[in-house]
């Protein structure tokens, strides 16, 4: 067994224990969107991330529409209750797997059962609404998830790309524990409002997309190329002129990690996460080797200067720069 080196730990509001600040991010493992399925290597990782320390694994019914889900209940099995499991609701497919906004009860209702097998447990730690859905009242969809708690299915709610407002409404209906925005170095949105809101109302940050989809893993080059069924093919960020923008940025904090701290641009991009405020990461992995610098990102700390730093040289290199709106389902 790998030793375990994942050692900072936050609580969740609802959840039996706390759980490790990096989290195990299983959109990839799914494979939509990232090239097809690798089962053997997708289990093999789980398994590892688990060794390695990490105590919470986040997927929804939408990644790989419902295979990701299959994977972590294959790869949890006899080791469930080392981890909590974090999983979404709210989106909805047809035969064409083009994903819509769906939170009405029924909806719900269909989509924790499915979870619940697939997933092999009875209960789902921390569920979370994927996107909001203008079609049904929060109020409602609140509502129906605090029933699952109730019920012993589900013990914490989170939500996942809300805006404040959003939010709010939420919160009037039932507790709420936990968002999950995108949050890194180059979409840093969230600062402006959800991070001060999540600090005042005691809720947890999952930040999802720490590496930016693989851009601040350092090994990008301006000749890397993307399929038709990778999302970084539809990603602005990953298109001529931005992609070199960016480049250079991920050159320029390659040298700052390496010459200021001896790290590596990835233990850089999930420490700066980290050090944002109540924030877990989540490290997307499919192969056992994509989660091996875990450590490296654990026991250290930026100073006020390196941000300073840091900031400038995203400002200097990234003249236009452009979030992850592209990645928006449409409601119905």
């Amino acid at each position: 067994m790998t030793q375990a080196s994942v050692t900072e730990t936050t609580t969740i509001r609802g959840l039996k224990h706390p759980v490790s600040r990096i989290a195990l991010g299983t959109w990839a493992i799914g494979g939509w969107m990232w090239g097809g399925p690798d089962d053997k290597n997708a289990i093999a990782t789980i398994q590892e991330a688990v060794d390695l320390g990490i105590t919470l694994i986040d997927t929804a019914p939408v990644y790989g529409f419902g295979h990701s889900e299959e994977i972590v209940g294959q790869a949890l099995a006899g080791r469930r209750e080392k981890v909590a499991i974090a999983t979404k609701v709210g989106l909805d497919w047809k035969e064409d797997h083009k994903p819509f906004r769906n939170t009405s009860p029924a909806r719900i209702r269909k989509e924790i059962e499915d979870s619940l097998r697939r997933l092999r447990t009875d209960y789902i730690d921390l569920y979370q609404v994927h996107w909001p859905d203008s079609a049904v009242p929060m109020e409602e969809t609140a509502r129906t998830l605090e029933d699952l708690v109730k019920e012993g299915k589900v013990l914490a709610l989170g939500v996942s790309n809300f805006t404040i407002a959003e939010m709010e409404a939420f919160r009037s209906a039932a507790p709420l524990s936990a968002v999950q925005p995108p949050y890194n170095l180059f979409e840093r949105d969230m600062e402006r409002d959800i991070l001060p809101y999540a600090r005042q109302h005691d809720l947890t940050i999952l930040a999802y997309g720490p590496l930016c989809r693989g851009l601040l893993s350092g090994k990008m080059t301006a000749e890397t190329k993307f399929g038709s069924d990778d999302l970084r093919s539809a990603d602005p960020k990953f298109q001529s002129p931005r992609f070199a923008q960016y480049l250079e940025a991920v050159r320029q904090l390659q040298d700052f990690a390496r010459e200021k701290h001896g790290k590596s641009l990835l233990a850089l991009a999930i420490r700066w996460v980290l050090d944002q405020g109540p924030t877990i990461a989540l490290w997307g992995a499919r192969r056992p080797d994509q989660i091996a610098a875990v450590a490296d990102a654990m026991g250290w700390h930026l100073s006020a200067d390196d941000l300073r730093e840091i900031d400038t040289i995203l400002k200097t290199c990234i003249t236009d720069p452009v979030g992850p709106e592209f990645m928006a389902p449409p409601g119905r």
